[in-house]
């Protein structure tokens, strides 16, 4: 039987879009990737695995982590290039946003940042909508732990979420 890739791409587009903004932190970009994603799916024509949502969120992570490699590496190189020409103090990002949900956006990503990549990873997945399986074959965590994971995760973003929320509260 036949894979039916234009149901795969209905079914799973903007749930790996979402997956990856999360990932990215730019919504055009998700997007980019998560065609990207498709691109490599498709030319794998000898190819066809077994469950393709999940295959496709694996492709899609690791090309998220190609991206943030990408990023590290540009933003090093622009801190060199800043340091060299910079004849004043930087003023902080944060000064510069002022707009609430950019700044509770910024909370997100830090608490984001803060959580161990499995549990990070987890999050990210079951939010995308993945069922506990998908995560499961995703992470290589068995079936059972993915609760007990999911629920620990989402204990630890609340605790570093609020965290900051504090901390940006005193400061404020």
């Amino acid at each position: 039987m036949s894979l039916d890739w234009a149901e795969v791409y209905r079914s799973t587009f903007l749930d790996l879009v979402r997956f990856l903004h999360r990932k990215v932190w730019d919504a055009d970009r998700a997007q980019e990737l998560a065609q990207e994603a498709f691109v490599r799916a498709l030319s794998q024509t000898g190819r066809r695995p077994d469950n393709p949502r999940a295959w496709l969120f694996r492709v899609a992570a690791n090309l998220a982590k190609d991206e943030a490699r990408l990023v590290i590496r540009r933003k090093k190189h622009l801190a060199l290039l800043k340091v060299e020409a910079e004849t004043e103090p930087a003023v902080e990002p944060e000064l510069l946003q002022t707009d609430e949900r950019a700044a509770r956006e910024e909370a997100v990503r830090q608490a984001l940042a803060q959580l161990g990549e499995r549990d990070r990873e987890a999050l990210l997945l079951w939010d995308a909508g993945l069922s506990y399986r998908e995560i499961a074959e995703h992470t290589g965590l068995a079936l059972g732990a993915i609760g007990t994971t999911l629920a620990r995760a989402r204990a630890r973003l609340v605790e570093a979420y609020s965290a900051l929320e504090a901390k940006h509260a005193a400061r404020g």
